[in-house]
């Protein structure tokens, strides 16, 4: 969804887990941040995207499997979003 307020960044980000498939926290949470750290280390090819477009974007990800994906291929499935979100 595109900000219409100015932000100091060029992407607010948020990402979530259900309790329903996850009841536990601790799985939630590493749900969570592993897909922050795919987030982090994919972002700024997308930032220079934006900015040089003078966009913003807010962004709210939430995770639907049943199982903790392995660390690569929430990176690929971050990728895929990212390549949407540029063209979009």
């Amino acid at each position: 969804m595109p900000l219409k307020e100015p932000c100091k960044y060029p992407v607010q980000v948020g990402f979530s887990a259900a309790t329903r498939r996850f009841p536990h926290a601790v799985d939630r949470n590493r749900i969570k941040r592993l897909g922050r750290e795919a987030w982090r280390l994919q972002k700024q090819e997308l930032y220079d995207h934006l900015r040089s477009q003078s966009r913003q974007l807010a962004v709210f990800l939430i995770y639907t499997d049943k199982k903790i994906a392995p660390f690569s291929t929430l990176q690929d499935k971050i990728l895929v979003i990212l390549k949407k979100l540029r063209e979009a």
